[in-house]
């Protein structure tokens, strides 16, 4: 063997293992609202018993008292318990039309609000222990805990601020919220937090993608868990979710209704891509957010922000994320 064809060889695994290497994922999430965010758990647990990706960390976005129990318990029931979770350290609520009671007083957990440290500090630990460029961070909810990491300051985990720690170790940004190209009143854009959103847009400076609501709202899955075992958090978060949720309950007559599936886009996106087959790519521009959340896409200059436009079939996509979902979905 020349030293030609070894290099030749060394430069093909070089790009395989680059191109097909599991995506490191710290997953932000507001769960308990919206099932979206337990079908999207559920995936990225099923992503990494099929070693398709690490998922460093879970952030929990919301107040709800039972939150960190509801990760925890799912963390557990998918055998995965030693994932971390941090968690917003604005006090507690309890809420009785979320799922994430339902989850704590069925399935095992051992962690509470308490138990977990705050978010930013997790999010620090964590991107300082990683390589450059190397970690992806889906959020899926508001945007507060990111807003917090941008302004945190130097600290124990890493003399970086943290926005030259993003910089540094976070490879890309996708953004579940927005509409576009545009849109009002969405609510991971506004969360009932003015300004949030409009600072984190543009103060992060890595490769920003959003799957906007347009995407998730035309897929619509969830009917499918009325046939699995009733003895899981997906069966339990869903039903819950149908009786209860306000928009999902006038129709709701003891069985899990389909729903708008926001959150599956983005994990489905970070960890298959999938563009040109499930979404294109929009480039060339950059999206503007006002202080109420409300944002447009201003065509213009390739910028570090893109969104994704579903181009496959609606009802495809619902079969292939609800397939992932139930760890019933062989990658090609």
């Amino acid at each position: 063997m020349n030293r030609y064809s070894l290099f030749t060889i060394l430069l093909f695994a070089f790009s395989y293992f680059t191109l097909n290497a599991q995506p490191k994922i710290i997953f932000d999430t507001d769960i308990g609202g919206d099932a979206d965010d337990l079908g999207a758990l559920a995936m990225l647990h099923n992503y990494i018993k099929n070693g398709d990706c690490e998922l460093l960390a879970i952030m929990n976005w919301t107040t709800d008292e039972y939150a960190v129990p509801a990760i925890d318990a799912v963390n557990r029931f998918y055998l995965h318990p030693d994932i971390p979770i941090g968690t917003r350290k604005d006090g507690t609520h309890i809420s009785e039309t979320n799922y994430n009671k339902i989850i704590a007083d069925n399935f095992q957990y051992k962690l509470t609000y308490s138990d977990v440290p705050e978010t930013v500090d997790l999010y620090r630990k964590i991107l300082a222990s990683e390589a450059d460029s190397s970690v992806t961070i889906i959020t899926v909810g508001p945007l507060l805990n990111i807003q917090r990491l941008i302004q945190s300051k130097p600290d124990k985990h890493s003399p970086l601020n943290g926005s030259e720690l993003i910089s540094k170790n976070v490879k890309e940004f996708v953004i579940m919220g927005g509409h576009f190209p545009k849109g009002e009143n969405e609510w991971n854009f506004n969360g009932d937090m003015p300004g949030v959103t409009k600072f984190v847009v543009e103060n992060l400076e890595v490769p920003l993608v959003f799957s906007g609501f347009e995407l998730g709202v035309q897929i619509k899955t969830g009917a499918v868990f009325n046939n699995i075992d009733k003895d899981t958090p997906l069966y339990k978060g869903f039903l819950h979710f149908s009786e209860h949720a306000p928009w999902m309950k006038e129709n709701f007559k003891g069985e899990i209704l389909d729903n708008s599936t926001f959150d599956q886009t983005a994990i489905l996106y970070v960890v298959e891509g999938g563009i040109g087959e499930y979404w294109k790519k929009i480039d060339g521009g950059i999206c503007e957010v006002d202080e109420n959340g409300d944002n447009r896409w201003k065509k213009g200059k390739k910028t570090n922000q893109s969104y994704l436009k579903l181009i496959a079939e609606p009802e495809m996509m619902a079969e292939i994320i609800e397939a992932i979902m139930l760890n019933r979905y062989e990658r090609h």
